[in-house]
């Protein structure tokens, strides 16, 4: 049974009301955690660790305004579409059919090809910078990923250290026995990234950055760490059963204790490097397989 219109009337307002009170109370909220955590000016994001996670953070916020730029034009454009042309009672059944408009069919095509254009070039443009090896490294290390663990080697101090799978207990101290990469605060270091058998991910997300391993291939990255500290890190490419157990710890350390614990690693029969080669095909270096690809 249809409702009187006064009582109607009424229902809808209470709803109305309903809804802005709980707008404001998330916006509160939403402040209240914003003022004590500072993650809205953030993006949201992991406190970034090295130089890049600022470009990283610049492209997310300038992307979020700008699709929510978009967002709204598009909703104000809905609902006065919704107010403006509503039915009335002396309007016909159907509203006046119209088969084409030129002037707005360009428009909705062209905006959005303008809108992804600006926003694969600064991405690209964003991209390329982080994954650029043009400067010369202060240090080198290879990460090898492997079915469920890690294994790096310092090259530049010539030592290695070997992982083993993550054991989940549930217990407190499990951090403290997954492998641990120590890179030194304000050098650049570059990651050379290889897999022992399938593909892999190199993820630690304070850096804000991550770059698949895979079998055959040697991916490179740079980092300048900006800060001290410990930070988790894990792999980020479904790679079998135990995926969730392949875990690390990245260290960000001052030069002496980065040099400290080479030669601990040394001191340790660690000396010397681990092979590189995969279980299934030797490695291919990147510049190697550009040269046979050409050729074909």
């Amino acid at each position: 049974m249809r409702l009187p219109y006064a009582e109607e009337g009424s229902r809808r307002r209470r709803l109305g009301l309903g809804l802005a009170v709980t707008a404001v109370v998330l916006a509160l909220a939403g402040c209240s955690s914003i003022g004590v955590a500072g993650k809205f000016s953030n993006g949201y994001l992991p406190e970034g660790a090295t130089e890049g996670a600022d470009r990283v953070r610049s492209l997310w916020i300038g992307s979020w305004i700008a699709a929510l730029a978009v967002g709204v034009l598009v909703w104000g454009l809905t609902i006065w579409c919704m107010v403006a042309y509503r039915r009335k009672k002396d309007d016909p059944p159907l509203p006046v059919q119209l088969k084409y408009n030129i002037p707005i069919e360009i428009l909705y095509t062209i905006v959005p090809i303008f809108m992804i254009g600006v926003l694969f070039y600064y991405t690209d443009r964003d991209a390329r910078e982080l994954t650029s090896v043009k400067k010369t490294p202060d240090v080198v290390i290879n990460v090898i990923g492997k079915q469920w663990s890690w294994d790096f080697n310092y090259i530049t101090g010539n030592a290695h250290e070997a992982g083993t799978q993550a054991q989940l207990t549930g217990k407190p101290g499990v951090e403290a026995t997954l492998p641990t990469i120590y890179i030194p605060v304000g050098k650049r270091v570059e990651f050379q990234l290889t897999a022992n058998d399938v593909i892999h991910s190199f993820w630690v997300p304070a850096f804000l950055q991550k770059l698949d391993m895979i079998p055959g291939r040697v991916n490179t990255f740079q980092v300048v760490p900006t800060r001290e500290g410990t930070f988790a890190g894990k792999c980020a490419e479904l790679c079998g059963a135990y995926h969730s157990r392949m875990l690390f710890n990245l260290k960000v350390v001052s030069m002496d204790d980065y040099n400290k614990h080479i030669a601990d690693l040394k001191a340790q029969a660690n000396e010397g490097l681990l092979p590189t080669t995969v279980l299934r095909t030797p490695i291919i270096p990147q510049d190697q397989n550009k040269l046979t690809t050409e050729g074909n």
